[in-house]
């Protein structure tokens, strides 16, 4: 290896501080200045684990550098040892099917978990903390569901230890989008007021298709798995579920705040149709699934998911294809917005490469989920609202829907239809004013019952109130 030249530099010029330079009687070699290698167990041989396993190889010399320790996988775990990898094994690393060759082997410090799922990769990230191992993983699920668990576990755990094990999770979240990081370090002397983003990268290529090249919700579906963005089950992604999870867990982090993910409201892109881009481009913007949650209050926070109008001022109308974007506003910092890959080999593994990294340095997280707070969440949030109907020929239309929603206090304040070339596609669409769900959702299912309106009427928020005045200033 190279000699570190750059300390003999600093050593050199020492003598314009008034200190005379140390004479060096020999060089250094690197290798003299470098521990034994951090030995890591990997579980997880698929698109991510190659991927961390080439970044590890390809940095080598350049993290050795950083940590002043080799980083080498030892072994990896896999469902079938037999299977042809897409990369290269390390020198001298292993691959097994049997988790206790990576859990009960003393000499690995750090266990990486990119297996996916919430059964085996639970008990093998549980198994590893009590172990006393480092645990870097990528498992949002895994996380969402279990996250006030692996908390006690972490305390319990060190608590009867010196030196206490770490547990970081950068890659679960937006995949390559260091959002982890930055609510952990970033907004510690500020006061977070509102997170929102697009935060799932199959359903925005799906409505970026839908908005950009005019496809059916069946035909971008189609093509997000062809491109290998959409699961062989979308459920997860085109439900809204995906984007759930990874709203509780920055919820968490941003607020201090634990809840139920069956709580957060949550709507998918099922519902959506050509019709509805064409009413938000009359409206001068564009659909987008968002996650949000917002400051209510001194002590509550509101959140959902759901597909959003937003304007093409908005910051998150330009993020398209499989993009993610998260936008915090906060007291101090104001606005900030990261954007880049949500997922995909590279983005995930650097994300956990970038952990591995950072406690291979000593860095230490004592409590990785941020402080709780007393924060409440509230499952009821405010704002405009566009609401969808479908219909069926009758006199007194307008009428009635003024009537319900003067029942439940929903100001109206546009109503928006588009001329009619098929009568069984007739539609039309209320844009209100300032309101909750709840009574939103009141309205819709009075008018569903009446006999002119034509199966479920979708609704979703708006999701700016200056969007009207984003909208005149065309």
């Amino acid at each position: 290896m190279k000699v570190l030249s750059s300390v003999l530099v600093a050593l050199a010029s020492s003598s314009a501080w008034g200190f005379a330079p140390t004479k060096i009687a020999s060089p250094v070699t690197s290798t003299s200045l470098f521990a034994e290698p951090l030995h890591i167990g990997l579980f997880g041989g698929g698109t991510v684990g190659g991927g961390i396993v080439e970044i590890l190889e390809k940095k080598k010399a350049h993290f050795e550098q950083m940590t002043g320790r080799e980083l080498k996988v030892k072994t990896i775990c896999v469902r079938d040892a037999n299977k042809p990898r897409d990369f290269d094994l390390p020198e001298g690393c292993s691959v097994t099917e049997n988790f206790d060759d990576i859990l009960k082997d003393d000499s690995l410090e750090m266990v990486v978990e990119v297996m996916g799922g919430t059964t085996q990769a639970k008990d093998v990230v549980y198994t590893a903390l009590k172990n006393g191992k480092n645990v870097v993983t990528a498992n949002k699920a895994l996380i969402a569901a279990y996250m006030p668990e692996i908390s006690s576990l972490l305390e319990e755990v060190n608590s009867k230890r010196d030196e206490a094990v770490e547990f970081r999770y950068e890659a679960a979240v937006c995949g390559g989008i260091p959002v982890i990081r930055s609510l952990q370090s970033d907004f510690v002397g500020d006061t977070i007021q509102m997170v929102s983003g697009v935060i799932n990268g199959c359903t925005n290529f799906m409505l970026t298709a839908m908005d950009r090249d005019g496809k059916s919700y069946d035909e971008a579906l189609a093509e997000a798995a062809r491109l290998g963005y959409a699961e062989e089950d979308p459920t997860l992604d085109v439900g809204g579920f995906d984007a759930r999870s990874k709203l509780k867990i920055l919820m968490r982090l941003a607020y201090g705040v634990e809840v139920e993910e069956n709580d957060i409201s949550c709507k998918g892109i099922t519902e959506l149709s050509k019709l509805d881009f064409e009413y938000a481009k009359m409206m001068g913007g564009s659909i987008k699934l968002v996650g949000f949650a917002k400051r209510v209050g001194s002590d509550k926070v509101a959140a959902f998911v759901s597909p959003c109008y937003v304007t093409s001022e908005d910051s998150l109308y330009a993020v398209n294809g499989a993009t993610n974007a998260v936008e915090i506003t906060s007291d101090n910092l104001v606005s900030t917005t990261l954007i880049g890959e949500g997922a995909g080999r590279y983005p995930t593994a650097n994300s956990c490469v970038n952990d591995m990294v950072a406690l291979a340095k000593g860095d230490k997280t004592p409590l990785p989920f941020n402080p709780a707070s007393n924060t409440k969440f509230v499952n009821d949030y405010e704002s405009d609202f566009y609401i969808r109907l479908k219909y069926r020929d009758a006199i007194g239309i307008t009428r009635q829907c003024g009537e319900i929603c003067e029942k439940y206090g929903v100001s109206i304040h546009s109503i928006l239809q588009n001329p009619i070339t098929k009568r069984d596609d007739a539609a039309f669409v209320l844009i209100t004013e300032k309101v909750s769900l709840s009574k939103v959702k009141q309205v819709c299912a009075e008018l569903e019952a009446l006999e002119w309106c034509k199966g479920p009427i979708f609704s979703m928020p708006v999701l700016r109130e200056n969007w009207a005045a984003a909208m005149t200033s065309k």
